[in-house]
């Protein structure tokens, strides 16, 4: 990754406090979605280390996997596919394949649906996501690719803050990591 991008991610995220009653700090990523220098530079970086692997489909969750999988997919010259979730709005008409999530970072399971039309044998699969803590969205999306008979080759992340023998074992890269991010 260019050091230039690097250093425009951390200096554009910060750590809000939502206010009385919270347990911890919130990631404010809002800042890389505003800078037009970081928001081109986004998708080729995400989808470099993947080059080889010949991703056909980019596959992200709501919400801000919709902003950066496009980012990523025009990157490779592939097609884009949303990864919905029953509690962002309206989900799209026709048949589609359902995976829940184990626990998140909350404690949640997270259900996520993908249209049936667009994920099938033969594809493979790059999966982009803003930010990997435990991977339950990942796990989640790979085992709906397993379900189309598509095959995931990894996951770009801007940020990933899994432990690295997760990473490892999910293909999982990032921009950024834990000792990048301010304190």
């Amino acid at each position: 990754m260019p050091v230039e991008l690097s250093r425009r991610l951390v200096e554009l995220f910060g750590w809000v406090d939502p206010g009385p009653g919270a347990s911890h700090l919130v990631s404010d990523t809002s800042g890389w979605w505003r800078d037009p220098a970081t928001l081109a530079e986004l998708g080729p970086a995400l989808v470099a280390p993947f080059r080889a692997a010949r991703p056909t489909v980019v596959v992200s969750p709501a919400v801000t996997g919709f902003l950066l999988g496009p980012l990523a997919a025009t990157a490779l010259g592939v097609g884009f596919v949303a990864a919905h979730k029953p509690g962002d709005g309206r989900l799209p008409a026709g048949s589609l394949t359902w995976a829940q999530s184990p626990p998140d970072f909350r404690g949640r399971r997270v259900d996520l649906a993908v249209r049936d039309r667009h994920l099938g044998p033969g594809d493979r699969v790059l999966v982009v996501d803003d930010w990997v803590d435990t991977a339950a969205q990942v796990r989640a999306i790979y085992e709906i690719c397993t379900a189309r008979g598509a095959d995931p080759v990894g996951t770009a992340a801007v940020v990933a803050t899994c432990p690295p023998t997760l990473a490892a074992t999910l293909r999982i890269t990032a921009l950024l990591t834990t000792p990048d991010l301010p304190a």
